[in-house]
């Protein structure tokens, strides 16, 4: 298990999987926010579901997300998007509704970045969010990641364009102390 402050980030099991089936999969309201595929409702236990489909795939690392003084799950934390030859990935998350606000996110991203440079040796990291999730931007800016643009009109949820935040960091820009 990879240990932040708060949150450790461990291999992503079966009973998880139903967890984030049941409680985040057909939320359409953040999975509109959290992924740029169109939401479509997936029946928990189906091949179709996002959480059975990333295990399979070389450019994304999924985690289970637990809160370390009770072991219990708060959420989901992956890379993804990794580029190899150019030893970049990019940054996401879901947190559980119960989990939300807590200062997770922060603690999270962290130890992705831990991962991601010490761990995976990888140069950059992004994370790309709508403008309008403030927590997101807020857990990465935390963590030392650097606003670096906005995407105008990028995204389409809920039935209008949204605006896409671009925030970036360097493993020379990480401050290991404090993941």
């Amino acid at each position: 298990m990879l240990r932040g402050e708060i949150v450790g980030l461990r291999a992503m099991g079966d009973s998880d999987i139903e967890v984030f089936e049941a409680e985040l999969m057909n939320d359409a309201e953040t999975r509109m926010r959290s992924d740029s595929r169109p939401f479509r409702p997936v029946a928990p236990g189906s091949g179709h579901s996002p959480y059975r489909e990333a295990g399979d795939r070389a450019d994304v690392v999924p985690f289970a997300a637990v809160e370390l003084a009770t072991s219990e799950l708060v959420g989901e934390a992956l890379l993804w998007g990794i580029d190899l030859h150019n030893r970049s990935a990019h940054v996401g998350l879901t947190l559980r509704p119960a989990f939300r606000g807590k200062g997770m996110g922060t603690d999270i991203v962290r130890v992705l970045c831990r991962y991601a440079f010490a761990v995976r040796g990888l140069n950059r990291l992004q994370v790309d969010t709508l403008t309008e999730n403030e927590a997101m931007i807020g857990a990465a800016l935390r963590a030392g990641f650097v606003r670096e643009g906005t995407l105008r009109s990028e995204g389409w949820v809920d039935g209008r364009f949204a605006d896409l935040a671009i925030l970036g960091q360097l493993a020379t820009e990480w401050r290991p102390g404090e993941s």
